[in-house]
């Protein structure tokens, strides 16, 4: 169950933050990355909620609509990123040193790596299903699609998160979690090895 809080008010907004935080630094990591980028994209998020807060209406429980607001913001750092990513290895090309190898830039493929190279949208909703246990519905309002389209979005982002694990006998466990964590020990996104156990329905 989620807790009620009222539009427009400040403290309500300010406990709102202390409860949700760490959720929304784990659904933005798992698009954009640990660090500085992921710490980023969570300030953001806030920074938009609370300017929408006076005209916040409780069609949805306000931490899915934060959450909502979370993954907009990351889709749009990840686009950034990869933008930047493009003009560098352009501005690089032809230089004497030659652009490193694609296999040995290729991250350890923990968990957080896997959920980094899906689209973002699929690794959100992943995150919001495994790791923070949102129902279809929440899930529908959070990433913005019609909730029947949630069950096989969440199967088709399973099996290409699989894919990347190095198939389904290789595939991760990502454990739902009701209780959240203090603001302060959100610093990475906390979830099994990859190497271990399956990914559950």
């Amino acid at each position: 169950m989620f807790s009620t809080y009222r539009p427009g008010s400040d403290s309500d907004f300010d406990r709102l933050y202390r409860d949700n935080y760490s959720k929304v630094l784990q659904t933005v990591a798992a698009i954009v990355g640990t660090g500085v980028a992921a710490e980023d994209c969570a300030q953001e998020t806030f920074e938009r909620a609370y300017a929408a807060w006076p005209r916040f209406r409780p069609e949805a429980p306000a931490p899915v609509w934060l959450q909502r607001i979370a993954v907009n913001v990351a889709v749009t750092e990840r686009r950034r990123s990869e933008l930047r990513q493009v003009k560098e290895t352009i501005r690089r090309f032809g230089q004497r040193e030659a652009i490193e190898d694609a296999a040995a830039r290729v991250e350890d493929m923990d968990l957080l790596g896997a959920l980094r190279s899906l689209p973002p949208r699929q690794a959100a909703v992943i995150v919001l299903r495994h790791l923070h246990g949102y129902t279809n519905r929440e899930i529908a309002v959070a990433i913005g699609i019609p909730e029947r389209t949630v069950a096989s979005r969440l199967a088709s982002a399973k099996r290409n998160l699989a894919a990347r694990l190095g198939g389904a006998s290789s595939g991760a466990s990502i454990q739902s979690r009701s209780e959240e964590q203090p603001a302060a020990n959100a610093k990475t996104l906390k979830v099994g090895s990859a190497t271990k156990g399956r990914l559950h329905a």
